[in-house]
């Protein structure tokens, strides 16, 4: 009366909800990572899940099941690039964000001290590599994506992937080899 059956016999609004719990659901922690690493806010990536998956959820009648991943990120993807041609720049963000001061238990102040200094050594070496260089890294060091879902999740090939994550790997070691908080030698590329 109200939908067809499919072929299960079930309506397809129904197998249209099985598909997304099956789907979707499960790629919903994945999702997050991704959007936190392109969006750099919480909140923002928050927005971007929800707009990804409600996109999914009205396309899923079409999705044909294989490589949901895959097929989500392009989603995802796809919404943060129209999101950000809307959007006017955050000109009040501030990249030091009480999130990335660092909690400790130690008692150590001389310990803390340094543990800070790093830290915030590395926000900075991350924050001065390229866009496209930084998502990679964020997405394979901070939220342990893997070579495969960070080329899915940004529509490039994993060789780039690799590329992009050891020249990102490399400044920012170079940076705090730089500032005297690693020891080593600076690459004379």
């Amino acid at each position: 009366m109200g939908s067809e059956p499919n072929f299960e016999g079930r309506s397809n609004a129904a197998s249209d909800h099985e598909a997304f719990e099956r789907y979707v659901v499960p790629e919903l922690p994945a999702l997050l990572r991704v959007a936190n690493s392109l969006t750099r806010n919480s909140h923002d990536a928050e927005d971007l899940v929800q707009d990804t998956i409600v996109r999914a959820f009205k396309a899923i009648s079409g999705f044909d099941g294989g490589h949901p991943r895959a097929w989500l990120f392009t989603i995802l993807r796809n919404t943060n690039i129209n999101r950000n041609r809307r959007r006017r720049p955050d000109i009040f963000d501030d990249p030091h964000d009480a999130e990335l001061v660092p909690e400790t238990r130690r008692s150590d102040p001389a310990e803390l001290a340094e543990q800070v200094a790093f830290r915030e050594a590395v926000i900075v070496a991350l924050a001065t590599l390229p866009d496209k260089m930084r998502v990679v890294v964020e997405l394979v060091d901070l939220e342990t994506c893997t070579y495969a879902e960070v080329a899915m999740a940004l529509g490039i090939p994993i060789g780039t992937v690799m590329s992009r994550l050891h020249r990102g790997r490399r400044h920012i070691k170079e940076q705090l080899i730089a500032s005297g908080l690693v020891l080593g030698k600076a690459s004379t590329r």
